[in-house]
């Protein structure tokens, strides 16, 4: 199966409590897609970026089998740029800067050569435009996963329960689901998420690991205790990119398919930390993921006499 990523290419300077970089490689659509290429799924990314932007980074996707003519280039335009500084415990961060540039006005175009996608992955953008984009493709895919945060929510919140309304899976963290919901409980949050139209309801808890809903049924996994994380961007994109390949891959929507998606977003997304932005995870082999995976598995097989 295809799988269409619209979402942010662009660049991040980030400060760790373990060093600091220059102006990187970033955005959710980078990472969701390079997550999908360690799996060799085909995908293609719809975005902007400016003329500042590096040839070298755009035949690094092309090379790893990406397809790029959804990615708008404004020749006088200046890319999207983060920069934010975390705490000591990685779990909370400062954002010191950011410039929105050519995607304040992210006009998304469908190529005719993903208009076949089966698997659609909104990365987190403004409702509209997610909203846009799926009033462009000439048939529904058979999946759309969804992205989006508290900011949204504060800002184009009519917009936002719409574009819920027309999804399947819906990734969000633990304090963005109790806002979506009204509710403290994840699993009275998970149900009226549900109600609001997906049909899954994942929510990230960071080191704590994910929880995913459907219907009465929960799966919940750990994170991988890693001993070493140097930089936490990306990883819920990561997250997602995995999860979609994987679905992609199988062929398969089912809540048991999506458990073990899960596990592989998961994998993938511990890869991410162990280096600054997307470097760890364009080193990444599938052998490597797939050891990673079995990590998982004897961190979380046991058996218990009652």
């Amino acid at each position: 199966m295809k799988l269409l990523v619209v979402g942010s290419v662009a660049f991040d300077a980030i400060e760790t409590p373990f060093g600091k970089t220059d102006k990187i490689l970033g955005g959710a659509a980078t990472y969701i897609s390079l997550a999908s290429t360690i799996l060799k799924v085909k995908s293609g990314i719809v975005s902007v970026v400016g003329g500042d932007f590096p040839q070298s980074d755009l035949d690094m996707f092309e090379e790893r089998g990406i397809n790029i003519e959804g990615i708008e280039v404004v020749k006088d335009g200046k890319t999207f740029f983060w920069s934010g500084k975390y705490h000591n415990d990685l779990n909370s961060r400062d954002t010191l800067v950011t410039e929105v540039n050519v995607l304040e006005n992210f006009d998304p175009k469908i190529p005719d050569s993903m208009q076949d996608s089966e698997i659609l992955v909104l990365g987190n953008l403004h409702p509209g435009v997610q909203l846009s984009v799926l009033e462009k493709m000439t048939s529904r895919p058979k999946l759309v996963i969804l992205d989006t945060m508290n900011f949204w929510m504060d800002t184009a919140w009519d917009l936002l329960v719409k574009i819920i309304g027309k999804t399947d899976v819906i990734t969000i963290n633990d304090e963005e689901a109790r806002q979506l919901s009204g509710e403290y409980s994840l699993v009275k949050a998970a149900k009226k998420i549900h109600k609001m139209g997906p049909r899954f309801v994942i929510i990230k808890k960071g080191e704590h690991g994910a929880l995913l809903f459907h219907d009465d049924m929960i799966f919940a996994i750990p994170a991988l205790p890693l001993e070493e994380v140097y930089d936490p961007t990306g990883a819920g994109d990561t997250f997602a990119g995995g999860f979609a390949a994987y679905l992609a891959k199988k062929e398969d929507f089912s809540f048991e398919t999506m458990k073990s998606a899960l596990i592989v977003g998961s994998a993938m997304a511990s890869f991410t930390v162990e280096k600054f932005g997307t470097q760890k995870l364009q080193e990444v082999a599938e052998g490597e993921m797939i050891a990673r995976i079995k990590n998982f598995k004897e961190l979380t097989t046991f058996e218990v006499e009652v």
